[in-house]
C-alpha cells in the first residue's frame, strides 16, 4: 500500500509539473509573438563572451573562448527552454534508459536540435506539444480519490437511534448490533438491518440490481446505501456500519483502482518504430555525407508534430463530437482502444432493460376476461403506491380502456390493495399472503414463472393473475445481434446480481448466450478481471454495484446519469440511457482511430519522403523545418475533420 501511495504521490507532481511548463510555454510564446510582430522592438543583438584559461607555471595547459548572442525578443523563447525543455529532455532520457523509444523521444531529440540550430521558437513550440499533451491525459485519466470520494460522500454520516421515548442522532459508527435505528422518508439507511416497525418501500436497484421498489415491512432486510421511500422506517441493526454492504463495495471499489488496466497510447505505438527509424536515417545521412547539418536537417523534418499534434487534437474533436451527442467521454485514451475490444460485459437493470417493471401477462380465471380485470385492477391501482401499479396503469392505458370509480380504499401491510369497483369487492394480494388464507389448491393457480405476480380476488374468489417482467429496451435484441458483424465482438456476457430467472429470460429475449446471476459486486469484478485477462473488456452497467467493475474492465461505461458513484468510476457517460449513444461511441471510437492513423501515418510518410531529401542534402535544417510546419498544418487541418458529425453514426 505504501508503494502505491508513492507512485500516486509521484504522478501527482509530475501531473503538476507538466501543467506549469504547460502554461509558461503558452504565456511565453505570447509574449514572444506580441514583442516580434505586435510592438516590433526587442531586435538587439546581445553577445555573452567567456574565455577561460588553465596555465602552470611551466606553460599554459588550456585556453578557450565562447560566446553566445542572443536577441532581447528571444528571452521568453529561452526562458521555456531552460525551465520547461531541461526537465522535458531530463525525463526522457530517463525514459530512454529505461528502452522506452516512444515519440516522445524523437520530440526531445528535436528540442536539442532545435536549440544547437538556434531554433528557439521551433524548441519551444514542442516543449509547449509535450507539455500539453501529457497535460492533456493526466486530465483525462480517473484517480481512485475521485470515485472513492463520491461514494463516501453518498454514504450516510449520521442514524437515529431510538431509546425509549427518546430519539438521538450519532455516527454511523457509534451504531452497535441490536440498537434500534429510525430510517425516515427519503434517506440512505446507515447498515444493514431488520425492519421492526412500518412499512413502505426502499430503492435498493444501484446495491443489488433489482429492478424495483422493495416493498419493506415488518422483518423484511435492509441494506445500507439503499434509499427509503415515502413511509419511516424502524430497523434494528444486524451489522455494523462498517461490515455492511455499502461498505463492502467501497472496500471491493479500492482494491478494483490497484488492478486498473493500462492502455498504451497510439502515439506511442507508432512512434516505437518511427523513432529509431528516424535516428538511424539521420546517423546514416551523417555518415555516408560527413556533414553533420544533414543530421540536423533530418532530425527537424522528423520531428513528431502529425503524432503529438494530430492525435490529440483528433481525440479532442472526437470528445466535442461525442460531447454534442450527450455521451460524456471522461478518459480519452479509451477512444484510441474501444474498437480493438472483443468482449462486451453488460448489467441487466437499466441497460438492456428500462429498469421498471412492466405486465407481461393476465391470465383470467373461469368466467372472466382479460379486459374486465385490468378494467377493474388498473382502477384501483391508481390509488396505490405499490411499486407495481405503474406497470398496471400503463397497461390500461395502452388498451385504451375507461377507468372506473373506487370506493372503500384500503392498502393494509401483509393483506394487500382492497377497493369497491362497481359494487365488487376487488383485493390484489400476493400468492404467498392468497394460499395461505383461501382453501385452494396450487393446482387451481397458474405454474409460479419468473419475475414478480400479483393475484386478483373478486369478492373473495379468484379471478386472476397478473405477471411482471423487467421491461426490456425494444432495441436491445439488435443491439446485442449487432455487435458480433459490426464491432467484432467475440464474446457477449450478460452479468447481474438479479434473480436466474429474470436474468435467463432477459438472455433468451435479447439473445446473449453467456449468462451470470445472484451476482455479488466482489463476483462481478472478479469476473470482470478474469475475462479482461483474456481480451480487452467492455462493461455497460448503471448501478453503484457496478462500479468496481467499470474500474476494473478495459473500458466501463456508466448508463445513464442515476449515480455520481457510477459516473466517476468510469471513462464514458451515456446521459440519455440509449443503446443507440452506446453504438454513437463505439463509432466514434472508430473513426476517431481512422482519423488520427491518416494524420499520424500520412504526416509521417511524408516526413519519411522529406527525410529522403535532407539526407542527401537537398534541404537544409530551414527548410526542413518550414516543410515540416506545412506537414503539421495538413495533419492538424485533417484531424478536424473528427469534429464534424458524419451523416450517421450508428449502424443498427
Amino acid at each position: 500500500m505504501t508503494s502505491t501511495v508513492k507512485t500516486q504521490q509521484s504522478a501527482t507532481a509530475s501531473s503538476k509539473a507538466e501543467n506549469i511548463i504547460a502554461i509558461l510555454s503558452i504565456l511565453g510564446i505570447g509574449y514572444y509573438l506580441v514583442l516580434r510582430y505586435a510592438l516590433d522592438i526587442g531586435h538587439e543583438v546581445y553577445t555573452l563572451s567567456v574565455n577561460a584559461a588553465l596555465t602552470s607555471a611551466i606553460a599554459n595547459l588550456y585556453q578557450g573562448h565562447a560566446s553566445f548572442s542572443i536577441t532581447l525578443v528571444q528571452l521568453p523563447l529561452l526562458a521555456i527552454l531552460l525551465l520547461g525543455g531541461i526537465p522535458l529532455v531530463y525525463q526522457l532520457i530517463v525514459k530512454l534508459f529505461r528502452g522506452d523509444f516512444g515519440a516522445d523521444m524523437l520530440a526531445g531529440l528535436s528540442i536539442v536540435t532545435a536549440v544547437l540550430l538556434d531554433e528557439y521558437l521551433a524548441g519551444s513550440l514542442v516543449v509547449l506539444m509535450l507539455s500539453g499533451g501529457a497535460a492533456l491525459e493526466n486530465y483525462a485519466v480517473r484517480k481512485a480519490s475521485s470515485v472513492l470520494e463520491a461514494l463516501s460522500k453518498r454514504m450516510p454520516s449520521v442514524a437515529h437511534r431510538k431509546s425509549a421515548d427518546k430519539l438521538t442522532d450519532i455516527t454511523t459508527e457509534q451504531v452497535c448490533i441490536g440498537d434500534t435505528l429510525l430510517v425516515l422518508p427519503h434517506e440512505i439507511c446507515p447498515v444493514d438491518g431488520t425492519v421492526q416497525e412500518g412499512s413502505g418501500t426502499m430503492d435498493e436497484s444501484y446495491l443489488t440490481g433489482e429492478p424495483y421498489m422493495m416493498s419493506k415491512t415488518t422483518g423484511s432486510l435492509v441494506m445500507s446505501g439503499a434509499i427509503n421511500g415515502d413511509s419511516a422506517l424502524t430497523i434494528r441493526a444486524d451489522k455494523l456500519s462498517v461490515d455492511s454492504r455499502y461498505a463492502k463495495i467501497m472496500e471491493v471499489m479500492r482494491s478494483s483502482e490497484q488492478y486498473r488496466p493500462n492502455i498504451r497510447r497510439l502515439g506511442d505505438q507508432l512512434g516505437a518504430f518511427y523513432t529509431p527509424l528516424t535516428i538511424v536515417c539521420a546517423l546514416t545521412a551523417w555518415a555516408m555525407s560527413g556533414d553533420v547539418i544533414r543530421f540536423l536537417a533530418v532530425l527537424v523534418i522528423a520531428t513528431p508534430c502529425p503524432l503529438l499534434i494530430g492525435i490529440p487534437v483528433t481525440i479532442i474533436s472526437s470528445i466535442s463530437l461525442a460531447a454534442r451527442r450527450e455521451i460524456i467521454i471522461k478518459n480519452p485514451a479509451i477512444l484510441e482502444t474501444i474498437g480493438t475490444c472483443r468482449t462486451a460485459i453488460f448489467d441487466k437493470t437499466g441497460t438492456l432493460t428500462y429498469g421498471r417493471p412492466s405486465l407481461t401477462a393476465l391470465i383470467p380465471g373461469k368466467n372472466h376476461t382479460k379486459k374486465e380485470i385490468l378494467t377493474l385492477v388498473a382502477s384501483l391501482e391508481r390509488y396505490s403506491k405499490h411499486p407495481l401499479s405503474g406497470a398496471i396503469i400503463k397497461a390500461a392505458e395502452k388498451a385504451g380502456l375507461t377507468l372506473l370509480n373506487v370506493t372503500n380504499i384500503a392498502e393494509l401491510p401483509g393483506k394487500g390493495l382492497t377497493g369497491t369497483v362497481m359494487g365488487k369487492q376487488i383485493q390484489i394480494t400476493s400468492r404467498k399472503n392468497f394460499v395461505e388464507k383461501t382453501p385452494v389448491t396450487v393446482e387451481d393457480l397458474p405454474p409460479i414463472t419468473g419475475g414478480l405476480e400479483c393475484i386478483v380476488l373478486i369478492d373473495g374468489h379468484y379471478a386472476a393473475t397478473l405477471q411482471f417482467r423487467d421491461e426490456v429496451r425494444t432495441d436491445s435484441s439488435s443491439f446485442i445481434n449487432h455487435l458480433q458483424p459490426s464491432h467484432l465482438f467475440d464474446r457477449v456476457m450478460l452479468v447481474s446480481g438479479d434473480r436466474e430467472s429474470e436474468v435467463r429470460y432477459l438472455a433468451e429475449q435479447v439473445g446473449i448466450k453467456h449468462v451470470y446471476f445472484s451476482q455479488s459486486p466482489e463476483q462481478k469484478l472478479e469476473l470482470v478481471r478474469k475475462e479482461t485477462q483474456a481480451a480487452k473488456t467492455v462493461y455497460l452497467g448503471d448501478g453503484i454495484n457496478d462500479a468496481p467493475s467499470l474500474t476494473a474492465a478495459t473500458i466501463g461505461i456508466a448508463f445513464g446519469q442515476n449515480s455520481d458513484i457510477t459516473g466517476e468510476s468510469a471513462d464514458a457517460v451515456i446521459m440519455d440511457s440509449s443503446l443507440l449513444k452506446v453504438d454513437e461511441l463505439f463509432h466514434i471510437g472508430a473513426r476517431m482511430r481512422k482519423i488520427a492513423l491518416q494524420s499520424a501515418v500520412g504526416g509521417m510518410v511524408l516526413s519519411l519522403i522529406g527525410m529522403v531529401f535532407a539526407g542527401l542534402g537537398c534541404l537544409t535544417p530551414v527548410a526542413g523545418a518550414v516543410i515540416q510546419e506545412i506537414i503539421d498544418v495538413l495533419a492538424v487541418l485533417n484531424a478536424l475533420r473528427a469534429a464534424i458529425p458524419p451523416k450517421s453514426l450508428s449502424d443498427f
